[in-house]
């Protein structure tokens, strides 16, 4: 078979838009075809500058697809396709930076069990045009040519095991086009007595500038084992320089040989991402802040909104508590992503190891709280521990709400399920591990299923228990609590049914302890009662919490109101 023209057909791999398994890269003469204008020279001089015009990322997708261009060859099923716009609107899943960042950090967290032993995250200098770009790096297994395919492919995920985080083989791609519009990829491992290194790059300008309608992604490969890089040749060594040269153009490395420079400290198993072109604000100022903090990547915007607000002991003591610094500051949000502690592997934030940090561990008279979910009959019976306490600030500092992880990896932070207005569950903190259900794609949420309703009713129950019977210990006092059960309804009652308005007809009973007066009851009206360890509250205090209720103490026509 003869080979293609030099210049007019490249070795690359087309994404794909589902779950197709990719078969280990072979020569063939159908790889896709990259038109003649996009290689290196033949670049429109109008795209010599390689920035796209919007670097803002929630505007960057905001543009005019034209007519495509693809013609299937002679004997060449057609098929679906994936247009570079895809990459934009797939990583607008990420709402938050640091969902995306910590995405990229549950890669390497993956790894430990093929020997990681720690991820790097730094800031680097794009020699280009000396703009910062971000560093991922761990020394796990690597990739070989064909994990760095199915790593670049939309859909496919390798990782079966139940204690990995990854599942859906799309988080590399949201999380990377979420950070910046580029992204180059350098690994080396050993496979089958084989070592190999390989480079894929993943540029939404690139393809944006040259007009793709189709996500296509240079790659080259390199067999290793004789300890010097011979490329590896699929079609031919036309499309092979073809490819490289792609990636010294859009890339940061201008020459091979800053390319190779760049496996050295990878050693002989590992992987490299670096993002650059990062993405801006809407004030033209880079997203991620490198410059407040030698040793932390914050979000600039979050950041900026905490530095605005007015300076008070509270506001000081709230902004130093790390459910407040997780917003803005990867270090601290980095610290409680997994719940149990690493033994030999390491988070290395800008050169200084991440200390890990459970809430847990401080928290005040705290209890564990077993729970048992209704699952599938077919499902295995699965039990759930939840630690719940007073964090160590309560009562001054108003944190509540539960950390909820999946697999270790922390999904929703500080979830409060406590109603707003009221001071139950003030200061209540609770970690638990919920395995039973699934997060979101961008693992920040979880699917709104029976199973999620039902621990979320669980947890509401947990803050009511733990509070009626730990509030008084912290200094609040047990008139705080609600009554549980259904929301407050009108009953009509006849005279002879003369109950206490505000409690619960179970509550009432004969009390031991001297009687005192209920408001909003005239002296007749008054019973002695026995303390409900369920529900204490003075009609005023539960007028506050629904204040759109009727004066309670309001009796017309022989009908009386009451809480039921």
């Amino acid at each position: 078979m003869a080979p293609p023209p030099a210049n007019n057909h490249l070795n690359v791999v087309e994404i794909l838009s589902d779950d197709e398994e990719i078969a280990a890269p072979e020569p063939s003469s159908k790889t896709p075809a990259l038109p003649q204008s996009s290689t290196v020279n033949s670049v429109d001089p109008e795209f010599s500058k390689q920035k796209l015009d919007c670097r803002s990322f929630w505007k960057a997708g905001s543009y005019e697809i034209g007519p495509s261009s693809f013609v299937p060859a002679h004997g060449e099923l057609e098929h679906a396709r994936v247009h570079p716009k895809f990459l934009h609107s797939n990583a607008t899943s990420h709402k938050w930076a640091f969902g995306a960042i910590a995405e990229l950090l549950d890669n390497a967290v993956d790894e430990i069990h093929n020997g990681a032993t720690f991820v790097k995250v730094d800031k680097i200098v794009n020699v280009k045009d000396h703009s910062p770009a971000l560093l991922f790096q761990d020394d796990g297994g690597g990739m070989d040519p064909e994990g760095i395919r199915k790593c670049m492919s939309l859909g496919y995920s390798s990782k079966k095991s139940n204690t990995t985080i990854g599942q859906y083989g799309n988080g590399f791609k949201t999380s990377t086009m979420r950070l910046g519009a580029d992204v180059i990829v350098l690994s080396r491992s050993t496979h089958s007595g084989r070592a190999t290194q390989s480079v894929g790059l993943l540029s939404y300008t690139f393809l944006r500038l040259t007009g793709q309608d189709d996500v296509i992604v240079p790659m080259v490969d390199f067999d290793i084992s004789n300890h010097w890089a011979e490329p590896i040749i699929y079609s031919s060594k036309d499309d092979w320089t073809a490819n490289l040269n792609n990636i010294l153009e859009w890339s940061p490395f201008a020459t091979k040989e800053d390319l190779m420079m760049q496996f050295e400290d990878i050693g002989p198993h590992g992987t490299k991402v670096i993002v650059y072109n990062l993405w801006l604000n809407d004030e033209g100022i880079y997203e991620l802040s490198f410059d407040d903090d030698d040793e932390d990547i914050k979000l600039r915007d979050e950041a900026s909104r905490v530095s605005g607000l007015k300076v008070n002991k509270r506001t000081l003591d709230l902004q130093s508590h790390i459910s407040y610094r997780l917003r803005y500051s990867l270090r601290a949000y980095s610290s409680v992503l997994y719940l149990r502690k690493f033994k030999n592997f390491k988070i290395l934030l800008r050169g200084k190891p991440v200390e890990q940090f459970n809430i847990a561990d401080e928290l005040q008279y705290k209890q564990v709280v077993t729970y048992k979910p209704q699952l599938a009959a077919s499902s295995k019976e699965v039990l759930v521990k939840t630690t719940i306490g007073f964090i160590k600030e309560a009562p001054d500092l108003n944190v509540s709400g539960f950390n909820v992880y999946h697999k270790n990896r922390l999904i929703r932070p500080f979830w409060k399920v406590s109603r707003d207005g009221s001071s139950v569950g003030n200061g209540v903190v609770g970690v638990l591990e919920a395995n039973f259900i699934e997060p979101a794609h961008d693992k920040q949420d979880f699917e709104r299923s029976s199973l999620f309703i039902r621990l979320e009713s669980r947890m509401k129950q947990m803050v009511y228990d733990y509070w009626k019977n730990h509030c008084h210990f912290v200094g609040f006092q047990r008139r705080d609590i609600p009554p549980a059960g259904p929301p407050a309804k009108i009953k009509k009652l006849s005279h002879a049914d003369d109950q206490l308005v505000g409690l619960p007809a179970t509550g009432v009973q004969e009390r031991s302890t001297p009687n005192r007066p209920l408001v909003g009851l005239s002296a007749g009206s008054r019973r002695n009662y026995q303390e409900d360890t369920s529900a204490e509250q003075s009609i005023v205090e539960l007028s506050t919490h629904r204040p759109n209720l009727i004066d309670l103490r309001c009796i017309w026509k022989g009908f009386k109101l009451e809480l039921s």
